[in-house]
């Protein structure tokens, strides 16, 4: 199911996070900047009371909503987390940082209305510290991958993927962090593809259609 824009003026977008935000951050910032056109952030809804991105959220004015996984039934905390993405009417969820596997319930609620980014070039090192699987496997390129979410993890079809050569001097951290500058510009990309509704899903494939397809049609040689 793709984002009918035809009936409304902005994309609204409901941010799931558990930790310190960066990709959220960078998001609010290319609205901001007017590189989102059009696009507003309608929730940042958290999972951990201390994550520091629900801190900055707050201080930027945008609602906010904590629900507290530990302790809980996965479908039973994940109902909550629709109902509040329901409330504030979101088009179109975004994990950033959000350290919880969805149950099939809450993907079926959004469904192609789920992005994730991932530190990896996909479908190589899915899960877990994926810089340092890289690092450690000897990759001379490695990158991030923006996808929609399924039922399976870090499998959805890819909207996009940034890709940067493994420097001779590089360690696991200092990949990490030319890493996160690439989905920091990658997951700004990737909503605004998604919010064009200008794509189809071909099995797997993203497939680019109608103006935006033809334009990169013309970048051909």
């Amino acid at each position: 199911m793709k984002i009918d824009r035809s009936a409304q003026s902005s994309l609204r977008l409901g941010i799931l996070l558990s930790g310190r935000g960066s990709n959220f951050l960078a998001i609010a910032e290319s609205i901001r900047a007017g590189r989102l056109k059009n696009v507003e952030i309608a929730v940042v809804i958290s999972n951990v009371v201390e994550a520091g991105g629900i801190a900055k959220a707050r201080e930027m004015g945008l609602p906010t909503k904590v629900l507290v996984s530990k302790g809980r039934k996965r479908d039973e905390h994940d109902a909550d987390v629709i109902a509040s993405l329901r409330a504030h009417r979101v088009d179109l969820v975004c994990l950033a940082g959000y350290m919880r596997l969805l149950s099939p319930e809450f993907v079926a609620a959004f469904p192609n209305r789920i992005l994730n980014i991932h530190p990896s070039l996909l479908p190589a090192f899915p899960g877990l510290d994926a810089q340092e699987q890289a690092f450690n496997y000897g990759v001379k390129v490695a990158g991030c991958t923006v996808h929609f979410v399924d039922n399976e993890l870090d499998h959805g079809a890819i909207v996009l993927q940034r890709a940067i050569p493994v420097l001779d001097d590089d360690d696991a951290h200092s990949l990490s962090e030319r890493i996160l500058k690439e989905e920091h510009i990658a997951y700004t990309e990737a909503i605004a593809r998604v919010g064009s509704g200008e794509y189809e899903i071909r099995g797997r494939r993203y497939v680019k259609t109608g103006n935006e397809g033809a334009r990169e049609q013309g970048k051909r040689p």
